[in-house]
């Protein structure tokens, strides 16, 4: 498949950043931001990133994209507390 076919990554940042010799953690966080606002509407992130972790962590463990991915799945999973107004209680 080529990577402007793959409709989870349009613009090509995923398959590009595995592509880009001595690419930074700072720069592939910035990649992935960059690519999950470009999702297509509905799409689950966590599935999308599940998706890219089987497609390259085996043949590029070591890559900061790889552990970026990882990071990302990790907070995806955690709960969020809602704060604010929102999250005191009425009377």
């Amino acid at each position: 498949m080529k990577s402007r076919d793959d409709p989870l990554d349009r613009k090509a940042l995923i398959y590009e950043a595995f592509r880009i010799e001595g690419i930074t953690a700072d720069e592939c966080r910035s990649i992935f931001l960059d690519w999950a606002l470009s999702l297509p509407d509905g799409q689950d992130t966590q599935d999308a990133i599940v998706h890219y972790l089987g497609r390259y962590q085996a043949d590029h463990p070591d890559h900061p994209m790889t552990e970026v991915l990882q990071q990302g799945l990790q907070s995806a999973e955690l709960p969020r507390r809602r704060g604010g107004w929102k999250s005191r209680p009425r009377d």
